[in-house]
């Protein structure tokens, strides 16, 4: 405890930018955050140390690190004993008969729809990029979901994937194909905003490695979409992103912006990133497919840090097969990523249903007697009546996680962020509320050494309490959002599926889609994009859009 005490009060100190010699008064105050209660005797044998560490963490602070400078120590989601799957990857995908519109009206075609229309050269990928890039000028008035348009990179992209399929080179699925990306990726020649006014103007040189893979496989970006301020909610420097399906709902966060777009069909699909909720919640909101991923499928290299052990990068798409297309060409090892795996994923094997054993999370289902409660259940006898196994299974316990999680986030933040607290920029951030990212950073300094640690041993205990419950299933069910933060401590994948909607209590006259998430074991990935495949061939939710961003459809 007093280990941590001395990394409180020096943060404490520091983090506030104190350059005074400190009394025994302001120590006294200083423990009481952390719950500590020390002597006079105590305090003051301890103060000429709490001066060394002041001074030393101010030398520190004279060495500013880069935001992808990460630190010496990796989070490693395998448990003792866990044997890593062999294999290659495969998705075995096999493209719809798809025919170019009348209206010429591609907003809602799918991925795979648009794939079997570039290889036929029914249409050109030029003519796509032009379409959506004018949808997302037409409607980004209204949802905020654009921070920049990426015009000439897109166009020279479009053209080139024309002149290869023209010629009969045909790189794949995602040849020629547009799609938006979360704007805390960077592309060299412009902005990476992360969503946060003091980074409007940042343009930084390089090419995510994600975005390298998927110009490598001949997909167009056009556009960087809005992230929440530094990866908190639906609010950004710009405004606030909405949802389409309700004028005066946010899109929640923080990939709001991927969120917001793909289900107004203004890109077929988008990249999105997740700590804890970011790909799920925006997804949810949106009436989504979103693959929060196995940590270390995806490389972050490029990408902008928040939480070293939990960031993770994954497709936000409008069907479960776009999911598994876009994820092809987003994963493998990357040297620039040391958390980075080759784990196979294996889509479109075919699978034996009856064989696969999926517990549902009861507490979960039975503490929601609303709309969404009942949407979940209805989804869950879905895959029932696939022929599953289902039976109830309850979340390790009794640790409060969303606190454990919380701890790890900000003490991770904290140290990433730490010079823009130093500059007091935070105070320039345009979301300034209890539970904005400002005032999460601004906690950061008060988080204890030992408790980041602590929160980290919990951590551990958990990974291994949930490896052994998926030795006793295959899949986990749970209304969206119910896990997430067990499951993104342990790096577990999960996908969110709409299924249905729900009115909020004061305005019933309003339509906002539910979901239901599957949550699998570490590098079960193509488990869990074939499950929600097959449950999409169930159902029509995916199929059903904002009905004022339809083409034609009613205001």
């Amino acid at each position: 405890m007093r280990s941590a005490f001395f990394l409180l009060i020096a943060g404490f100190l520091v983090g506030c930018g104190s350059s005074e010699p400190f009394s025994k008064r302001d120590v006294q105050g200083a423990q009481k955050v952390a719950g500590l209660d020390f002597t006079d005797e105590e305090l003051r044998t301890m103060r000429r140390n709490l001066e060394r560490n002041l001074r030393s963490y101010s030398e520190l602070r004279e060495h500013p690190l880069d935001n992808a400078v990460a630190p010496a120590l990796w989070f490693e989601p395998r448990p003792p004993g866990f044997v890593m799957p062999t294999g290659t990857s495969s998705f075995d995908v096999r493209l719809p008969e798809a025919r170019v519109p009348e209206d010429r009206e591609f907003a809602f075609l799918t991925v795979a729809e648009l794939a079997s229309l570039l290889r036929t050269r029914a249409v050109t990928s030029e003519e796509l990029t032009r379409y959506y890039i004018d949808r997302l000028r037409a409607h980004d008035a209204e949802l905020q979901a654009v921070v920049t348009l990426l015009e000439d990179r897109a166009l020279a992209q479009a053209r080139a994937a024309d002149r290869e399929i023209a010629a009969g080179t045909w790189r794949g699925l995602l040849h020629g194909i547009p799609y938006g990306a979360k704007d805390l990726l960077a592309v060299p020649g412009y902005p990476t905003t992360w969503g946060a006014g003091p980074y409007r103007d940042q343009v930084i040189d390089r090419t995510a490695t994600v975005i390298r893979r998927l110009d490598e496989e001949g997909a167009v970006l056009i556009a960087k979409l809005t992230s929440g301020e530094l990866a908190s909610g639906d609010r950004w420097f710009g405004g606030r992103t909405m949802t389409p399906w309700d004028s005066t709902t946010g899109a929640s966060g923080s990939s709001a912006g991927p969120g917001s777009a793909t289900a107004a069909g203004l890109v077929p699909w988008a990249i999105g990133t997740e700590t804890w909720g970011s790909i799920i919640s925006p997804s949810t909101r949106n009436g989504l497919t979103g693959l929060r991923p196995t940590y270390g499928m995806v490389s972050r290299a490029g990408a902008m840090t928040l939480s070293w052990s939990l960031d993770k990068i994954g497709p936000m798409c409008r069907t479960a097969l776009d999911c598994a297309i876009a994820f092809s060409g987003m994963l493998g090892q990357d040297p620039e990523d040391p958390s980075t795996v080759n784990a196979p994923v294996q889509v479109g094997q075919g699978r034996d249903w009856s064989s696969v054993r999926l517990g549902y999370v009861k507490d979960a289902f039975d503490r929601d007697s609303t709309a969404t409660g009942d949407n979940a259940r209805a989804a869950m006898e879905v895959f029932r009546a696939m022929g599953m196994q289902v039976d109830s299974v309850a979340f390790p316990g009794p640790v409060n996680w969303s606190g454990v999680i919380s701890t790890v986030i900000r003490g991770e933040s904290g140290a990433v962020f730490d010079q823009l607290l130093q500059e007091n920029l935070d105070d320039s951030l345009s979301w300034q509320s209890s539970s904005s990212r400002a005032n999460s950073l601004r906690q950061s300094r008060f988080i204890p050494a030992a408790e980041y640690i602590q929160a980290n041993r919990h951590r551990a205990l958990l990974i291994m309490s949930m490896d052994s419950l998926m030795q006793e299933f295959d899949l986990l069910i749970a209304p969206s959002g119910a896990g997430g933060a067990i499951t993104n401590l342990t790096g577990q994948p999960a996908i969110t599926l709409k299924n249905g909607y729900r009115s909020p209590d004061d305005r019933p006259e309003a339509r906002l889609p539910t979901g239901i998430s599957l949550i699998g074991g570490l590098y079960d990935d193509g488990l869990l994009l074939d499950a929600a495949i097959a449950y999409q061939q169930r159902t029509d939710w995916h199929r059903q859009h904002p009905p004022r961003f339809i083409p034609g459809g009613r205001p």
